[in-house]
């Protein structure tokens, strides 16, 4: 093996995910390998890099598709540095920002508001009177005005 190669098994315990999880990933676009002579896969070490990537812009609620995207704006050949991360994060904020706003309205009227699809008659009055929301479609238009 050359120097700088990982095998999927240590990509796996380095990274956290299961071996069946960098398959995806590769499928997916997010990480790349290649084979060896005995038609094992390897992975550079930037793959690290890129998968811990992964791994914040999820639980930050950025979907994998769209963190491919920004993948592929990046060179192959060198581990993604801080100045690649600010710029990727700085082009999901405006969607993240829309997510929170969202979760916000449904946090703040949860309780008193099922978001005028309408369910609940005898409230909705004072919310959307004469059923002025049935206009903008089915669903929940108070909370989720998209």
């Amino acid at each position: 093996m050359i120097a700088g190669e990982l095998t999927v098994g240590e990509v796996a315990r380095r990274s956290g995910l299961a071996v069946s999880a960098l398959h995806f990933y590769e499928r997916e676009g997010l990480i790349r390998s290649w084979r060896s002579d005995g038609n094992q896969r390897r992975y550079g070490r930037d793959v690290l890099r890129r998968i811990a990537i992964v791994k914040v812009a999820q639980k930050a609620g950025v979907p994998l598709r769209t963190i491919a995207e920004a993948f592929r704006s990046l060179p192959l050949e060198r581990t993604p540095d801080a100045g690649d991360w600010a710029r990727m994060s700085s082009a999901w904020k405006d969607e993240l920002e829309r997510r929170i706003e969202r979760l916000s309205r449904l946090r703040d009227h949860l309780t008193d508001c099922i978001g005028c699809g309408c369910l609940s008659i005898a409230s909705c009055p004072l919310h959307n009177p004469d059923d002025a929301l049935a206009a903008a479609g089915a669903g929940p238009r108070l909370l989720d005005p998209d």
